[in-house]
């Protein structure tokens, strides 16, 4: 049965969330060259000296903004970045995207998603065409209020939203031939456990599939509280099956697995930590462990969003306040994180932080400063340098390269 949307908590506006713009992406190259093959066979060896085409130099890149805001933009950047010196590179605007804070990408790489963080919530499809701008495909209430994260299940079935300001999440079917989105298969409010310290009520901020595939994890700021459901995967419903409390005042934001799904890491925004969590693949249970360090000294730093390398040796957190990168090394399998340094992220209020799909650039978004900081990360050791100046953007708060 459909849960009830209890609307947005007494006390808490927009204007949490409208600090942004919009922003201008990138545009295309690809580059060919040689690939030798050893081969004893003479027409084979003829064949293996034939040009070859070599993975694209540039690679597309998204950017997600505020269109509410004065002096805002006016949809989903798009454009490209150069795989080689991760310099990004300016293409255009999907016009008429409603403030589109957040991003996602459909597994099959053909269709994106971005929230529309507004009162009267929404999300929408994009096509990805080779040959043009994305293609807006259409829009689907989400039966909540600030929307600010979107996931798709990993079968490409179901998009995942979490409406913060209402503090619930929604599940809405994708078309399998197309990547649109159909109506509403589920919303459901969090009404338990009641709200922490200084919260007037549920702040859904995250939702994701853990690494079983099995079960939804949502992520609650205003409860303190992460919710772990499993996935009708024919029917769209979610079924709650545990919750993981953390300490009153945390206020958890965002959650990542460590690649051996046992761990995951989570950043609080409130009280500036960020804790190890013990992961039961068979029920779906997270076991919150002891609050750690961010490594920006006293104070609120609000950290936003933490990435885990796909070899599980480092995780990277990015700290609005104290605007810098933290780095840890990943250790005892992913059960222990051990702080190493913290790098100035060389912009102001960085809202979210991305990989390339090789891992070879981390981008930074950062929301005040209306820029995006591109690093390289050392693969042996983790180590992030700045590269080039920062890519000038109207406010940006998402950034997604592909």
């Amino acid at each position: 049965m459909e849960a009830e949307d209890t609307g947005t908590p007494a006390g808490t506006g927009t204007g949490r969330r409208r600090f942004l713009g919009t922003v201008a992406g990138l545009t295309a190259a690809a580059g060919t060259g040689l690939l030798a093959i050893r081969d004893p066979g003479p027409a084979r060896a003829r064949a293996a000296h034939r040009p070859e085409p070599r993975p694209p130099r540039v690679r597309p890149l998204f950017l997600g903004t505020y269109t509410s805001v004065p002096g805002g933009g006016t949809g989903v950047g798009f454009g490209t970045y150069d795989t080689v010196t991760g310099q990004i590179t300016a293409g255009g605007v999907v016009e008429g995207v409603a403030d589109p804070s957040y991003l996602a990408l459909a597994p099959s790489g053909r269709t994106l998603y971005a929230v529309n963080e507004r009162e009267q919530g929404g999300v929408t499809a994009m096509a990805l065409r080779p040959d043009g701008p994305p293609a807006v495909l259409g829009t689907r209430s989400t039966g909540g209020a600030g929307p600010c994260h979107l996931s798709v299940h990993p079968g490409g079935r179901w998009l995942l939203t979490a409406n913060y300001l209402s503090g619930s999440v929604a599940v809405h079917p994708v078309a399998p031939a197309t990547g649109a989105l159909g109506e509403r298969t589920d919303l459901v409010t969090h009404s338990s456990p009641p709200p922490g310290p200084g919260q007037d009520g549920p702040h859904a901020h995250q939702i994701l599939t853990a690494p079983d595939g099995r079960h939804v994890l949502a992520v609650d700021l205003g409860n303190d509280t992460v919710y772990s459901y499993r996935l009708d995967a024919s029917a769209g419903r979610l079924t709650q099956v545990s919750y993981a409390s953390l300490r009153p005042g945390a206020g958890p934001r965002h959650l990542t697995f460590h690649p051996s799904g046992d761990f995951a890491y989570l950043a609080n925004e409130v009280d500036n930590t960020v804790v190890v969590c013990r992961y039961d693949r068979r029920g779906g249970r997270l076991t919150p462990g002891t609050p750690q360090s961010t490594g920006t000294g006293p104070g609120t730093s609000y950290p936003a969003q933490i990435l885990v390398t796909r070899r599980g040796d480092f995780a990277f957190l990015a700290n609005r306040g104290h605007n810098s990168l933290t780095r840890y090394a990943v250790e005892a399998g992913g059960a222990r994180l051990r702080l190493l340094d913290t790098v100035p992220v060389g912009g102001d209020f960085p809202r979210q932080i991305a990989f390339s799909p090789d891992q070879r650039w981390l981008f930074a978004a950062n929301q005040k400063s209306g820029s995006v900081t591109v690093f390289s990360v050392h693969a042996r050791t983790g180590e992030l340098r700045r590269t080039g100046a920062p890519f000038t953007a109207p406010v940006p708060v998402c950034v997604l390269p592909r």
